[in-house]
């Protein structure tokens, strides 16, 4: 499904592929890159450019440093987050220090919302591929 996007900030969302925090880049390299099923980064997503993305799932994934804390910036990132939401994509965050201290949790749940996504039935009670239950 295509979603609708400001072509006015392809640069701008170059520039920050180009300028990745070093947590984002720790995400990228080490976990989405190769991720079997595709993500993209600084995706623009209408007037926003997320940081991570993937359409199969559409699942937004947020990495946020310290000033996603200062409460005006909290209320934009609500208004983001229910904005994309009205579009059908679902917004997962995580701290910059998460992605630091638990890099491995934030994987484990990227993949869990992402086969959770991908396949509905089998988050919510469906049979197993051995049609165990």
């Amino acid at each position: 499904m295509k979603h609708p996007r400001n072509n006015k900030k392809i640069d701008f969302a170059r520039k920050l592929r180009k300028e990745m925090t070093k947590e984002e880049r720790h995400l990228w390299y080490d976990f989405l890159k190769d991720y079997p099923v595709r993500f993209r980064r600084q995706e623009i997503i209408d007037s926003f450019i997320v940081d991570f993305y993937c359409d199969k799932a559409r699942l937004a994934v947020e990495l946020d440093g310290s000033q996603h804390y200062e409460e005006e910036k909290e209320i934009y990132d609500e208004e983001r987050t229910k904005r994309l939401s009205e579009l059908g994509i679902n917004v997962i965050r995580f701290s910059n220090s998460d992605v630091l201290r638990n890099f491995e949790g934030v994987c484990e749940r990227i993949g869990e919302t992402v086969e959770k996504a991908i396949h509905p039935s089998a988050a919510h009670g469906g049979s197993s591929p051995q049609g165990e239950p």
